[in-house]
């Protein structure tokens, strides 16, 4: 049940944010099997006077912060990094130019249908 931020330079066509939000799921439900269905992404474009991108990084610069429940082991998360980083690069993003941050908060601190994530059966598992 992540939650996902991808935030990037303004320009990118309709078409360029499409893929790069499908991008980000198929690596998430690659790399941590999600449900296909769980899908929680918000793309934020930012003006060049809001956004300041890092010395060395080009307009494609794509900074992700991922927030999602603890307990995937850090073989699951290499295999995230990687996964962005083959799906992005197809979409043109170098490398270097992806960032990613992975917030896992306790799993009470996500409410699902009015209850604690931990009290309900989410229907996947956690720990890959």
């Amino acid at each position: 049940m992540p939650v996902t931020s991808i935030e990037v330079l303004q320009g990118r066509s309709p078409e360029e944010k499409s893929a790069l939000i499908a991008a980000v799921h198929a690596s998430l439900v690659e790399a941590l099997r999600i449900p296909d269905h769980d899908r929680k992404y918000r793309l934020r474009e930012y003006s060049r006077a809001e956004f300041v991108l890092p010395p060395s990084k080009s307009e494609r610069y794509t900074l992700l912060e991922i927030s999602l429940f603890p307990g995937r082991s850090l073989d699951a998360k290499r295999r995230l990094y990687q996964a962005l980083q083959r799906r992005l690069g197809a979409l043109g993003t170098a490398p270097d130019d992806i960032f990613v941050v992975l917030h896992e908060p306790p799993m009470e601190n996500f409410g699902v249908g009015g209850k604690p994530a931990s009290e309900i059966d989410l229907g996947f598992e956690v720990n890959v």
